[in-house]
This record gives structure tokens, sequence and C-alpha cells, in this order.
């Protein structure tokens, strides 16, 4: 035998504690002949508003579930379809009840989605004064066709110079920086100054979002964009991501279909029209034969088998039509309140089959309840036969007085709240260039995300004095071509993924060149960038790969794109009582450790001097070293050591000239370096590749493994040909730091004190 997990009412208080109610709606109401069935779409307001009325009183009632007051978010309203929820939401936001309304899930399909395609259409065409004041009339801007009649072209080009300002906005920083722009306008008291503004702000924000993470991610301009919005409204399915959130977390009356209340319950459960349902046969016959075998009948309308097919496939729905209203029902947990009404489909209903279609007692419930229509009287007496045996509490479904629930009590001791905690305002997420930054253009040195697409470590050409000349010069291979960060970040792409052991380089990097061209929007021919980047190819690299080229080195021996994020002084886990790591401190250590001989000697004191010594070092580090190669050493276990390689395009020399090898020599890329604060970029790349072959490489010994840094200055790379100065060649600049030196910074950047 079943027995209930409890021995007293969880509801208590209510004015009707009964565990299922039924409200039964005559025809009297709507003075409706008997035998004659009402339209659903007139009975949709009416149950809609006694429900709102009936929840209403329950709320004012001081009812309370489990010994806590009952609140609007322990009741839910379980419907099959928008068209159902639709009224119950307005019927009970007319009381001032807080309801949410979960049902319609594609946030793609809300009128937030119709508005933001409106303004990217603006954006696009700030021209067009039509489409100018359609976007005027979002909740972006709030006019009515009144105002714009009356503002006429002064109103309009007071709109078109917002509109442009904002598209400005989504090209430099994304559309996350407009919503945000908007929100500054006005947006938030507009939008919930109106019913269901909660709801609406709730959407602009979700679609804002995932207009701003598509646009980063796929590199959308704004007109792809708007298509791509565009398509998102026309497809009716895709990820959660286009789920819509709930508009607010409060206490509020829960509306939803049946399939999403599965697996949930509430203390009161609402079904308003579970005793109706519409019922067609659709020309795509589905049913499952008597093995069980799913099938798909193609015979036509003629066939003889067709009436049974089209038997069977109904008498499928109708089962799961029951299974539905059983899942519906036992989603309550003391109280169910359900509806009957004579409307047209109401013998398909599942409620009507359960209550109508058979007997107290009878266990079979038909397809459809017969007879076809029943008199009020008729009704009454079937559901009160069902009250007598234990079923429903009947209730004459008659206007309600709603009721407003009770005023909550004032607070007392009302007091300014303090805020006593201490904020570390030093710590940050920050990279090279964010550090150097503060340098080179005057920017704030602090960012959440300091990391851009485009290439932020290639500094502004450097003008050096005239090169001395150069015995056996070269032109160099890219003095026609452009620079640019953008160009820079096109070359560092194609680099990272062209193989230069394929049999046609070549053809190689032309075909890398064509997949990353429409990313970076470099206009730059593909032969003759292809051609350009060649003979850094075959330029030989140096003291620390002797005898090598970048041909020579296949993908198998480089780790291309190292992304790393590294703790600063103990990231999130510093203690209290650590001292400050400053980039003056990183100064020091250079000063200390790094031979008065080395060409970057000088750069120590750089690093100490304002404005970058005072930097905290607190926080993480992050970045992407642009490769780092692996080089055969018989003296190192292992047989290897590893190179960390950055690739720069800076242009030097004197503008007025075309590059040639002679600017770039070691000493001129020495002080390229200076210039640019490289050297701080190589030690902090050095001690990456340290802490990573610390982890992964076994019997791993720094003096030996660690290969030094060689900045690749491709311009200056001119093939095997090209110039060397003192075993260096040109456009390659080696560096080999202390081994010390990259040991110290590493445990100085972990939060060591001595």
């Amino acid at each position: 035998p079943v027995e209930a997990r409890t021995d007293r009412h969880r509801l208590t208080g209510a004015p009707r504690n009964d565990p299922f109610r039924l409200r039964v709606v005559a025809r009297t109401e709507f003075g409706t002949p008997q035998r004659r069935m009402v339209p659903i779409g007139t009975l949709r307001p009416y149950i809609a508003k006694d429900l709102a009325a009936d929840i209403s009183v329950l709320l004012a009632s001081g009812a309370q579930f489990d010994g806590r007051p009952l609140t609007a978010g322990d009741i839910a309203v379980i419907v099959d379809s928008g068209l159902d929820a639709i009224p119950c939401r307005d019927a009970l936001a007319d009381l001032g009840i807080p309801v949410v309304y979960s049902g319609d899930t594609d946030v793609f399909a809300s009128t937030a989605a119709a508005e933001w395609l409106r303004l990217l259409d603006a954006f696009d065409t700030p021209n067009r004064s039509g489409v100018v004041r359609a976007a005027a009339t979002t909740m972006f801007f709030g006019h009515r066709a009144a105002d714009l009649a009356a503002g006429g072209d002064e109103l309009t080009d007071q709109i078109t110079t917002t509109i442009r300002q904002w598209a400005g906005l989504a090209r430099d920083r994304g559309i996350a920086a407009v919503f945000e722009a908007v929100v500054s306008s006005g947006l938030p008291e507009r939008v919930l100054g109106h019913r269901g503004g909660e709801r609406h702000m709730t959407d602009l924000a979700h679609v804002s979002q995932l207009l701003h993470e598509t646009a980063h991610r796929e590199r959308y301009h704004l007109p792809a964009l708007r298509d791509w919005l565009r398509r998102q409204m026309k497809d009716r399915a895709g990820p959660a991501e286009r789920n819509r959130r709930l508009d607010s977390d409060a206490a509020a009356v829960q509306i939803m279909t049946v399939w999403r209340s599965k697996g949930l319950q509430f203390p009161v459960v609402y079904l308003p029209f579970g005793f109706n349902r519409f019922t067609k046969t659709d020309t795509v016959l589905r049913f499952h034969d008597t093995d069980g075998t799913r099938c798909l009948h193609v015979g036509g309308a003629g066939a003889t088998d067709r009436a049974a097919a089209e038997q069977a496939g109904e008498a499928e729905t109708a089962g799961d039509n029951v299974r539905l209203t059983y899942v519906a029902l036992t989603r309550a947990q003391s109280q169910v309140v359900a509806w009957w009404a004579p409307s047209r489909d109401e013998q398909n209903g599942g409620l009507s089959r359960l209550l109508r279609g058979r007997r107290p007692g009878a266990t079979a419930v038909p397809d459809c309840a017969t007879p076809q229509t029943l008199s009020d009287d008729d009704a009454l007496a079937c559901f009160t036969a069902w009250e007598h045996a234990g079923g429903p509490v009947v209730e004459a479904a008659e206007p309600v007085t709603p009721m407003s629930p009770p005023a909550p009590e004032a607070p007392v001791d009302l007091d300014v709240r303090h805020f006593h905690r201490s904020i570390d305002t030093h710590w940050r997420r920050t990279s090279y260039s964010a550090l150097v930054r503060v340098v080179h253009d005057d920017g704030h040195a602090v960012s959440s995300e300091p990391d851009t697409a485009l290439r932020d470590d290639e500094s502004a050409d450097v003008v050096p004095e005239a090169p001395p000349p150069l015995p056996g010069d070269l032109p160099s291979p890219m003095a026609h071509l452009p620079a640019g960060a953008a160009f820079g970040s096109l070359v560092h792409a194609v680099l990272e993924s062209a193989d230069p052991l394929s049999p046609d380089l070549t053809a190689e990097l032309a075909a890398r060149i064509d997949e990353q061209a429409g990313l970076w929007h470099v206009e730059v021919p593909t032969d003759e960038l292809a051609s350009a980047l060649v003979p850094m190819h075959d330029t030989p690299l140096g003291p620390l790969a002797p005898g090598l080229t970048l041909r020579q080195i296949g993908l198998r021996d480089r780790l291309r794109e190292l992304d790393f994020e590294m703790p600063l002084g103990g990231g999130q886990d510093r203690p209290d009582a650590a001292r400050d790591i400053r980039l003056g401190d990183v100064g020091a250590l250079v000063s200390e450790l790094l031979p008065a001989a080395d060409p970057l000697s000088a750069y120590g004191a750089r690093l100490q001097a304002e404005p970058l010594g005072h930097q905290r070092l607190h926080g993480y580090l992050s970045g992407s070293i642009d490769a780092v190669l692996r080089v055969p050493d018989e003296s190192a276990p292992g047989g290897h050591r590893y190179v960390v390689v950055d690739y720069k395009t800076n242009r030097l020399g004197d503008f007025g000239t075309e590059n040639t090898a002679a600017d770039y020599t070691a000493p001129r890329l020495a002080e390229a370096m200076m210039h640019s604060d490289y050297p701080l970029q190589a030690l902090l790349y050095s001690v990456v590749l340290q802490r990573f072959l610390r982890w992964r490489l076994p019997g791993y010994a720094p003096a030996r493994h660690l290969g030094g840094v060689a900045y690749l200055f491709v311009r200056g790379m001119c093939g095997a040909a090209t110039p060397l100065v003192e075993g260096h060649p040109c456009g390659v600049f080696s560096w080999q730091p202390p081994v010390e030196l990259v040991g110290r910074l590493s445990d100085l950047l972990d939060g060591a004190t001595s």
C-alpha cells in the first residue's frame, strides 16, 4: 500500500486546502445555449482572469507551506503552448502579481532580437532616413511615430548622429560597448516603465552578449553580424545559448509548458487548459505497429490501410496526451487547481478523458470522451460523482474578487550600509604589451583583457642614424610591402601555419596567405608576400642555431603559439604579508646579473626608472610565444636545446629610403630592442620556457636546455646570402640571458623574497 510521506497538510491557511480542485465553467457565464460549445478564444481570457483572481486570494490569505509563508515563487501555471500562457501572464500582471513565462525559450524569436536587427540595419545605412526612423522606434531610442513626425528632420538628424557614434563604438570596441552606451542613455528607464520590461531588458542584454561574442569569435564586421542575426531569427533550432534567461530572480509565479515542467515540483500547480486539445490529421502519418516498430505511412490518401494508420497514429497521440496530463498533475506537492469548460475540442483533452471519458473505478482511458457534448448539469453530475469517489473537489468557476497581498512589514532601524573590506587595486591580468604601453603610447597599463586580435607587441618604426656601408648589402625582400599591426598579424598567422618542409614552399606560403588574408584585411598581393617570405626561411639563424635555417626545422620540432598564463606574486593566492614586486625589481636583477659586455646591459637601468619601474607585478601574466624551436645539441641531455623565437615585422632605417640588410645589423637591432622594450619580453618568455621545460622535460638542465631567444626581424632576412656581422646574420638578434638571471627572475615573479 502507498502511504503519505507526512501525516499532516503541508499547505495550511489557504482558502481551500483540498489537494485537487476542479473549477467548472458554465455556459451561462457567456449566454451560450446548452449543448452548444464555447470557442476556446472566448474561454482563454475568462479562465486566465479567474486563475489570476484565485492566485491573488491565495497569496493574500496568509497561507503557509511547510511552516513558511507561501510566495508567488511557490506557484506554477502549466500550459501546452504560448497561446494559453500569454493570457495567464497578462492577467497576473494586471493584478500586480510577479510572473515569469519560460515557455518561449528562443531569444532570437523575441522583440529584442528584432530591435537589435533594426539597429544593425541603421549602423549599415545611416544615410537612409527610413531605416533610421525604424531604429528610432525601438527601445534603444524610445520614440513614437508622433515624436518623429513632430520632430521632423532635426530629430532624425540627431538620431542619425547618435547611430553613427554607436556604429563607431561597435567597430572599435564591439557590441558590448554599444550596449553600455545605450544603457547610459536611459535604456533601463525606458524599458522598465512598460509592462514586461524586465523580460525585454533581459532579452536585450542577452542578444547583445551573443552578438558581441559572435563578432569576436567569427571576426565579423557589422554587415556580416547583421546577416548572422537575421539567419538566427529565421532558424528555429540552435544551441542552448539561444534559450531565454529568467528576467527576474524575484519570487514570481512560473508559467511553463508541460515539457519544461518535467522533473520540477511546486507547492501549488494550476492547470487552466488541461481539458482542451485541438486535434488534426497530419499529412505525414507516424505510428508504431504491433511489434513496436516505428512506421511512416507512405501509401497516400487513397491507400486501403490509410484509415488504420490514421487510427493508430491518433491513438498514440491521445496516449501521449494522457501521459503529459499525468506529468502536469503530479508537479504539485500540495494542491493542484484545474479547470473544465465546454470548449469545441473538450472531448479530446486529457483531463476531460480522465474524468468524463470513464466512470470512477474504471482504468481504461478512451481516446475521445463520449458523448461529444454534455449539458452543464450533466457535466456537474459527472464531476460530482468523481468527488464523492475521492476525486477532485468541484467548484463553480464564477467571478472572484481579486485581493491584494498584504504589504510587507517596513524594516526598522534603517542605516546606511558601510563597506569595510579592503580591495587589492593592484591585482590585474596583464601582458608584456600592457606593461610597456605606459611608455609607448601613454595608455593605461591595467586592463581586464590585455590581449587584442591585432599584434600589439610591435612598436612604431625606429629610425636610427643612417647605417654605415655594409659589404654585400642586399635589398630587403619586403622593401615594397606595407607595414603596420594588421600586416604584422597576417605575417605571424602565415608563419604559424605554414609547413617549412613543404616541397614547394612558395605555394605553401601562398595557400596560407589566402587562408588568412580575409581575416586581417591587408591589401597585399598573395604572390608578392609569399615570395618575400621565402628568403627568411633560407637565412642562417645565427649562433643560437648554428648551421640551421627555418626551412630545416619542421613542424615536429616547433612548438607554435605557446599560450601561457603565469601567476605573478602568487596570483590569486598571494599572502597578505607578501611584499610588492615591481618592474624595478626585475631591473635590479638585470643590472646585477647581466655582464657589462652584453649588448642589452643598459636595460636594467631603464626598467628601474619611471614610468616602468613603479608598476606592480601582482595577478597573472598572459601571452603567447610565437614559436619554440627544438634544435640539435649533442652536449645537452636528450640531444636538443630549445630556443624562443619571436617574429618582428618592424621597419627600421630611414623612411626616405628602401630597407636593406644594413638596416638590420646586430648593433642596430640591439638599439631597436632597447627602444621597444623587447628585452623585457625576452626575459618573460625565457621564464615561461623554463617553467614549461621543468614540468615537461625529463632530466631538465637549464644550463644545457635553455637555448636563448632569437628575434627574427623578417624584413632584414634576405636569404642564404644575408651578410654576417661578427658572426650574426642581419635580421636575426640572438640573445642568451644568463641561466642564473632566468632562474632568479622566475623565483621573483613567483613571490620569492630573496
